[in-house]
């Protein structure tokens, strides 16, 4: 299969600034920004300027600056911002779809290779230069379709998971109700009362100084950070404190079924329990642990609750709209109250949500595989090594 530098078949066009109008404006054209390249469901407007730059159905866009910088995307038609730009082929050969899928995949390439030190931009240089694999029409058309199919089975998998998450939510209302409006008229603690009587059962972590990076050593007592609870995700090992450290901020130790949370940045508030085979260590700075009373507050049902978008509002919604949202002061943490319905109840909400997620282990291992299916059969489909149509049929 022969390779083709991009510039040779592209035209780029960097956006310009782009005034957004209303909806009812006359002679307007849709506005198309970076967030529009992964979602397309929020269309917004301009008026039609012919100084801006514009896409149609047989471009490609690519995000060209900041955070999103090499996200890629095609078929939409619209005014493009100044963050993005345009592919416009120079040649009729070209299946739009299999260019903009190829690019898709060169994702990582588009960002290692980004110019700036603070904000990312792409490398026209870079994006120029990078080699396109060619084969003739028909066979672009070919594996877009086989790929078009694998990113299906994908989508479907996550809507499947997405819509046992929705499930788990559905039943969390159906036997509590809104956690603020409270119309079963359950009773109300707050953090204090249903937290355990140990006496850091509600504990921030250390001030970022008593866990500077030269105190860490290759293997000891684990150091709990952001990621864990912001992924749910406890395989990541990667700080350790010796057993004097650890001592000395024994206040700080997380044991298993502990909750961690996230304090600060934008994903503030996200909360995780912890796994009962996990190591022994401490929290750091950026995380709020809690030991609950399991006679008042069912883990479970707790998590659920504390993500509740209403009680997420209470705890961080000024938060969220400053700069750098930061958890709020724990005087103000501990004074709000929760619903504490009969622990019975609450552990009958634990049962059902744990066959619930046995369904969605099950459909998280099957979009694992589905997923590497996808990647397999990219890598090979543009390194030339086509499917027979038979080998289509069957996927």
């Amino acid at each position: 299969m022969k390779k083709i530098k991009l510039k040779e078949i592209f035209e780029i066009k960097k956006g310009k600034k782009v005034e957004p109008v209303d909806e009812s404006f006359p002679n307007k054209v849709r506005y198309i920004q970076i967030e529009d390249l992964r979602d397309d469901r929020s269309v917004k407007y301009c008026f039609h300027d012919d100084n801006y730059v514009y896409a149609n159905s047989e471009s490609i866009i690519i995000a060209w600056d900041g955070a999103n910088a090499g996200t890629v995307s095609y078929g939409l038609e619209g005014a493009i911002g100044s963050t993005l730009a345009v592919l416009e082929a120079k040649t009729k050969d070209i299946y739009i779809p299999f260019v903009g899928k190829f690019l898709q995949s060169k994702f990582q390439y588009l960002r290692d290779t980004c110019t700036g030190a603070t904000i990312p931009h792409i490398s026209r240089k870079a994006l120029e230069n990078l080699l396109i694999p060619m084969p003739s029409f028909e066979e672009q058309v070919f594996i877009s379709k086989i790929l078009d199919k694998a990113q299906s089975l994908v989508e479907r998998r996550k809507a499947q998971i997405e819509s046992l998450d929705q499930l788990t939510q559905s039943v969390f209302l159906e036997m509590f109700g809104d956690p603020i409006i409270n119309p079963k008229n359950w009773v109300k603690l707050t953090l204090p009362e249903f937290s355990s009587k140990d006496k850091y059962s509600i504990k921030r972590g250390p001030f970022g100084g008593a866990l500077k990076k030269e105190i860490f050593v290759k293997e000891g007592y684990l150091v709990y950070e952001q990621y864990h609870a912001i992924n749910d995700d406890f395989s990541m090992e990667r700080y350790f404190i010796d057993e004097k450290k650890f001592e000395e901020l024994k206040a700080f130790e997380v044991k298993p079924k502990d909750l961690i949370i996230s304090c600060s940045g934008v994903t503030l508030g996200r909360i995780a329990e912890i796994p009962l085979n996990a190591p022994k260590g401490i929290i750091n700075q950026a995380l709020l642990k809690l030991t609950l009373d399991s006679n008042k507050m069912n883990n479970t049902f707790f998590k659920f609750l504390f993500r509740h978008p209403n009680i997420q509002d209470i705890l961080f919604g000024f938060s969220r709209g400053s700069g750098i949202p930061n958890f709020p002061p724990m005087s103000e943490v501990k004074s709000i109250e929760f619903i504490c319905p009969p622990i019975e109840l609450q552990n009958d909400f634990e049962k059902k949500v744990n066959i619930i997620l046995q369904k969605k282990t099950a459909f998280e291992k099957g979009l694992n595989k589905v997923e590497y299916f996808f990647s397999s059969i990219m890598q090979q489909s543009f390194k030339g090594e086509l499917f027979t149509k038979e080998k289509v049929t069957s996927l």
